[in-house]
Order: C-alpha cells, then sequence, then structure tokens
C-alpha cells in the first residue's frame, strides 16, 4: 500500500487526511514515482476549499500537489527516456501529496545532484509560472518591473528571473521580509495604503506589474504607476481583474523550461527558501501556513 493525502469534501484543512492506497501502476506512456518532496501551494488550498469548483470541481476522495521530486521506481509500456532508479523533478495533475505517483514520461526531467529535494520539490510549478509569466509579459532588458507578494512562492523565483533577464525589480512585502527580497535581486517595498507614492520614491517608472498577491489595491497601484492595463497581469483569482481589464495569466509548462530552471537552480543563479517542512501527516498544517500566514518562499510535504 502507499500513503497518500485526500479529502472528501470540501472545507478547511481538518478535510485532508492520510489513506493508505494500492500502488500504481503506469500505464502506456507513464512512470511511477516515489516521492520524495512535494510543493504545496494557493492553488491547493483552493481545491481543497471549493473555491475552484467551477473550473476544476473535485473527484472525491481527491488528492493534491502537482509539483514533486523523487525517483522512479516502475516504467509503463512504451517509456524508454527513463530508467528505474532516476532522480526527477515534475508536475502532475492533483496527486503529489503522496509516497507514490504517476506521471507523464514527457512531464518531467532529470533533478541535478547539487539540488536537495525539498527545493527540487517546490520548482516546477511555483518556477515555471513565474518563467513563463514573465515570457508573457515580454520582460526583458531594460524594463523596471513591479512583483506584488514578491517574497512568496511564485514571487521569489519571479524577481530573480527577472533580474537576470536584465530587468529593475521592485518588490512588494511586509517589511520582516525586506531583507530576504534584497538577497534575491530586488528593491523592497512595503504593501498596502501608498504603494504607489512609494515605488515611485525608488525609480523613476514602472514598465510592467506582476501581482500574485490577490488584493484589490495591488491591481489599483499598478494601474496608476503604469497608465495602462497593457503589461499588468495577475496570477491570482480575483473577479476584480477581469472588470478592470487586466489580464490573468497562467503558467505554460514544458520540459526545456524546468531543464533551465533546475540548472540555475544547481549553479546558484536560482534558489528559494523553504519557510517549512511537513510530513504528510501534517498537510493540514503546510495549508494553514499558506492560508493563514505570509509565507516566505515556499512550503513543502517530504513524505
Amino acid at each position: 500500500m502507499s500513503k497518500a493525502v485526500v479529502f472528501e469534501s470540501y472545507g478547511g484543512p481538518e478535510v485532508l487526511r492520510v489513506v493508505d492506497q494500492p500502488v500504481p501502476r503506469p500505464g502506456p506512456g507513464q512512470v511511477r514515482v516515489a516521492v520524495r518532496a512535494a510543493g504545496v501551494q494557493p492553488a491547493d488550498a483552493l481545491l481543497r476549499s471549493g473555491r475552484f469548483a467551477q473550473w476544476s470541481p473535485a473527484m472525491f476522495p481527491q488528492r493534491l500537489g502537482n509539483e514533486f521530486a523523487g525517483v522512479v521506481d516502475a516504467l509503463g509500456e512504451g517509456v524508454t527516456d527513463w530508467a528505474v532508479g532516476d532522480e526527477v523533478i515534475g508536475w502532475v495533475t492533483p496527486s503529489a501529496y503522496a509516497e507514490h505517483l504517476l506521471a507523464n514520461h514527457d512531464e518531467m526531467v532529470a533533478k541535478p545532484a547539487a539540488v536537495p529535494w525539498p527545493e527540487a520539490g517546490v520548482l516546477s510549478a511555483s518556477g515555471q509560472t513565474a518563467a513563463s509569466v514573465l515570457t508573457q509579459l515580454g520582460v526583458g532588458p531594460g524594463d523596471v518591473v513591479l512583483i506584488h507578494a514578491a517574497a512568496g512562492g511564485v514571487g521569489s523565483y519571479a524577481v530573480q528571473l527577472a533580474a537576470a533577464r536584465g530587468a529593475t525589480v521592485v518588490g512588494t512585502a511586509s517589511e520582516h521580509n525586506h531583507g530576504y527580497l534584497r538577497s534575491l535581486g530586488a528593491i523592497p517595498v512595503a504593501y498596502g495604503t501608498g504603494l504607489a507614492s512609494r515605488v515611485r520614491a525608488v525609480v523613476p517608472r514602472v514598465d510592467v506589474a506582476l501581482d500574485g498577491s490577490g488584493t484589490l489595491s495591488a491591481l489599483n497601484a499598478s494601474l496608476e504607476l503604469l497608465g495602462s492595463t497593457e503589461r499588468i497581469a495577475t496570477i491570482a483569482y480575483l473577479p476584480a481583474a477581469e472588470e478592470m481589464g487586466i489580464r490573468r495569466l497562467s503558467t505554460r509548462r514544458s520540459q526545456a523550461q524546468l531543464t533551465e530552471l533546475a540548472s540555475m537552480m544547481a549553479d546558484g543563479r536560482l534558489t528559494v527558501e523553504i519557510q517549512a517542512r511537513y510530513p504528510l501527516a501534517e498537510a493540514a498544517r503546510a495549508h494553514h501556513d499558506i492560508e493563514t500566514r505570509h509565507v516566505r518562499g515556499k512550503v513543502v510535504l517530504l513524505p
């Protein structure tokens, strides 16, 4: 048997529980992975709470988690690009909070030996969201980029990736995270009332704004600073954004992109703080963290 975190009704973190399930068998084109680390994301909490139901209804008992790192331990028919024992980083439909999962063979990449398991497990979703959204916004050399919730999971990666593209980055965060943002390459500013004025005090203009906070105040400040919605986007589920004409962008994942991110992490060009590490049995605590605290970096489950 294999342990997995599931929920059987929508609700708060307390609905999560660990159950024993049969060890899955990989089908054609699939790989079974023994999970070593699985990232915890705000999207997981949206699915669990039911706030995501109109887009992606749960199929009870529903599993969670779509970014992982682990070791290949079985191959499905036709899989020739992986071998049992390979260490991998990948993404899946919600199922990663578990001891074992099934992944498509082309939705994972080799884990560099230099990348520790916890950091590997929190890269494939948040890292690719940051990379692909910056690409969609056309961020490049000379841009001044404002990133809201810059100390969070996606924000931490976005700050570093934007800076690596030659942009100047301003990041919003609570003051206790300002040192962390400086270490990532951002100019920190406090969020809240008067944000636009504080941004103007540190940079002459803003060319691009990326919201990860899901707050109306962040969108209003972005619009005030840019004067146009053309290069403003949010990754949060915020109905007001659509009413304002602000795009909601989502991740575009690929092996090539994830390989590059893993390489950057291996040689120290990309990093992320792991704020908390929990076993599967404490998945509810992990969800409580991401819903009630200003998480710095990422939270990870270690089966």
